[in-house]
């Protein structure tokens, strides 16, 4: 067991939308000006996020979510890249008490701040509101007095709050008031259908994060985010690295098209043995000399034209997967297999054409949310039976799928009812879950066993 006893602080909010990114960024921006190693997480499933969190600190984002993975796999996850910071500040998800649809707090903020003993300090948006403010922080802090809710931020505020909510709040809440943020439109980032612009293709992300990082110099206690995160308690954890096994070289999709991809789960297959060698459909010509494929989500369907015109990397792929290399494939690497892309428009573009069906995007959010997935039959990542956890999110739809090809039968999320989802053939495994490998172990075992297989096996290069 080691002591751990790193500063540590949690941004939360009372819901969505409330400005918990833009003052993370700032926060996490701020303290690194003044030299401090910052680590960063996010709470939840989120890709996003942590792809900003590493322009604002220079430091990968990890994910810590206590639904697909145990508390021993949050504690891991935390311990072994918190030890190498100065201090931690990680950004909840939701509301500060949301949860998994229908288990109450499970994989919520709380449930990690309960988790690993995180002090809180809470955003609220005071735009439309005055002294309910002190109501609603109140009632957040008396919902679950083991929260350790020890500050308030107050988002979108004026200077009636300055001069006389947050003297009240104060006074009445016994916590204190960080920041008083008067509303600024300069600090907001651009969205698009799956949420803000990914850090790749923000041209402005960084300019947008130094000065994130003035406004919240200028109008938060920054000397009190260090103070709460230097009075977390401590915790005995177990270093619970695994066994490194004999190396084996992967390829990693990774560029402006896919970027969706658990930091951990990176870590964790380097854990295993994995050497991870990354490549780009949309600007590369061949794949690397690797053992196996890992393509990853993102977002194909704002790069289609550039992805169907890089005919070279498609016939790359079609020949590895015509040797027989492992694919693992995860959303965006699922409609990038298959043989076409429909697009809003309705025009279709060729893609890799393993998958012998055809993707739809659609207006409507398909899915969304945490699932659990059961194997139809063994597969590279999985023996028949396994059940994995995982969590999806997308606009689209495939057609022309056979259904003696499924990958996954999936329970959860927002879908009327169960159903199946991927595809599973030979040494090809694609589907729209995301998995997170280190809570979902067998996972990523099966699929580096696969990989060594057909390597020891390959005779001439691909």
């Amino acid at each position: 067991m080691v002591v751990l006893k790193y500063p540590r602080v949690m941004i939360a909010g009372v819901h969505s939308s409330v400005g918990k990114t833009t003052i993370s960024l700032g926060i996490m921006k701020a303290l690194s000006r003044q030299g401090m190693k910052v680590q960063p997480f996010k709470v939840g499933p989120d890709y996003i996020d942590p792809g900003l969190h590493f322009h604002a600190t220079g430091s990968k984002s990890h994910n810590l979510d206590s639904w697909m993975g145990s508390q021993a796999v949050v504690e891991t996850v935390f311990a072994q890249n918190a030890s190498r910071a100065d201090i931690s500040v990680i950004e909840g998800v939701m509301g500060f008490y949301d949860g998994a649809r229908g288990e109450r707090s499970k994989g919520s903020s709380a449930d990690i701040a309960r988790l690993l003993k995180i002090p809180v300090i809470l955003v609220l948006d005071a735009g439309a509101a005055a002294e309910s403010c002190i109501a609603v922080a109140k009632g957040f802090i008396d919902y679950c007095p083991q929260a350790q809710i020890q500050g308030v931020i107050l988002n979108r505020a004026g200077d009636y709050h300055r001069v006389w909510v947050c003297p009240y709040l104060e006074e009445e809440l016994g916590i204190k008031v960080i920041g008083c943020l008067p509303y600024n439109n300069q600090i907001s980032m651009p969205e698009r259908h799956l949420g803000l612009l990914p850090a790749d293709e923000n041209l402005e992300l960084n300019e947008r994060i130094e000065y994130m990082a003035e406004y919240i110099a200028a109008n938060l206690d920054l000397e009190a985010v260090k103070q709460i995160a230097g009075q977390a308690a401590e915790l005995d954890l177990e270093n619970r690295l695994e066994n490194r096994e004999v190396k084996v070289t992967i390829g990693v999709a990774r560029d402006r098209a896919f970027s969706f991809y658990y930091q951990d789960s990176l870590d964790y297959l380097e854990e295993l043995g994995a050497e991870l060698v990354y490549f780009s459909p949309l600007d590369d010509q061949s794949l690397p000399a690797v053992a196996g494929l890992y393509i990853g989500g993102g977002f194909p369907e704002m790069f289609l034209d550039e992805l169907a015109a890089n005919q070279s990397m498609i016939d790359h792929i079609r020949a590895a997967a015509k040797a027989r290399m492992p694919i693992f494939a995860e959303c965006g690497g699922f409609m990038y297999l298959c043989r076409e892309i429909s697009d809003w428009e309705g025009r279709s573009w060729n893609t890799a054409g393993i998958i012998p069906a055809r993707m739809k995007m659609t207006r409507k959010l398909q899915a969304l949310g945490y699932v659990e997935a059961t194997a139809v039959g063994d597969s590279i990542i999985a023996r028949q039976g396994d059940v994995f956890r995982g969590h999806e999110f997308h606009f689209s739809t495939v057609d022309n799928l056979d259904p003696s090809c499924y990958g996954f039968f999936i329970e959860g999320g927002i879908r009327s009812e169960p159903g199946y989802d991927g595809f599973n053939q030979g040494s090809v495994f694609a589907s729209y879950i995301h998995l997170h490998m280190r809570s979902n172990k067998m996972a990523a075992v099966y699929f580096l066993q696969a990989c060594r297989r057909f390597w020891n096996d390959q005779q001439e290069p691909i």
